[in-house]
């Protein structure tokens, strides 16, 4: 607590730095995410190449993906680009199948019914389908986010600044209170991603609230 006084500035600041790395690939991911999930749906020969084939980019070591970057994308390495990139790959990696398992939920009397009343298929999707397969998207955003979270300290060792300098800077020099403070930091923030998640959620299917308080 000693520590945490002395450098709570230093934490808001690495924790504000951890949330943008963080948070900001998870919304990029789901938007890249949509298209590739609806591909596998609406084109079920393509499901499983294209599951896989961005189920792989998860398996790339997320220290060698940050120090690749830079040569990818032409910039520096201490650039947040190269981090705001690679974890937004990894979010992609994890959302796909979600996003297509959660499409594939949907009954088909449902859309058909969409269909009759004059839904095309953009329209279907982001009216109909989208919204139906919240709960199943939503669970996978989850577990994107508290992936985002962890993988994300790990770019303090190239140098890129967040809760992850706390590990590294306490467990080097052996501060327990600056190694503490990252650690419950850290997760408090997965925490606080995964309530926003579940409150965008509940927001977003109001008939489940119904549908849960009848007798």
């Amino acid at each position: 607590m000693d520590w945490l006084a002395s450098n709570w500035r230093t934490v808001g600041e690495l924790t504000l730095s951890h949330l943008y790395l963080a948070g900001v690939p998870l919304l990029l991911g789901l938007a890249l995410s949509v298209p590739l999930g609806w591909t596998a749906k609406r084109w079920r020969g393509s499901y499983a190449a294209v599951v896989t084939s961005t189920g792989l980019l998860y398996t790339i070591p997320s220290l060698a993906l940050f120090v690749i970057m830079p040569l990818v994308l032409g910039t520096k390495i201490l650039d947040p680009v190269n981090v705001l990139v690679a974890m937004t790959i990894y979010t992609v990696a994890l959302l796909t199948r979600t996003v297509a398992d959660g499409l594939m939920s949907v009954p088909d009397h449902v859309e058909q019914a969409a269909t009759a009343m004059g839904y095309g298929g953009l329209r279907r999707l982001f009216g109909v389908e989208l919204p139906l397969a919240v709960p199943v998207i939503a669970a996978g955003l989850r577990v994107a986010a508290v992936s985002n979270v962890s993988i994300v300290s790990i770019a303090s060792v190239i140098g890129v600044s967040q809760l992850g300098d706390l590990l590294l800077d306490g467990y080097r020099r052996i501060i327990w209170g600056e190694l503490l403070t990252g650690i419950v930091a850290t997760l408090l923030l997965a925490l606080l991603l995964d309530a926003v998640i579940q409150l965008g959620s509940r927001a977003l299917t109001p008939w489940q609230r119904v549908a849960g308080g009848r007798p």
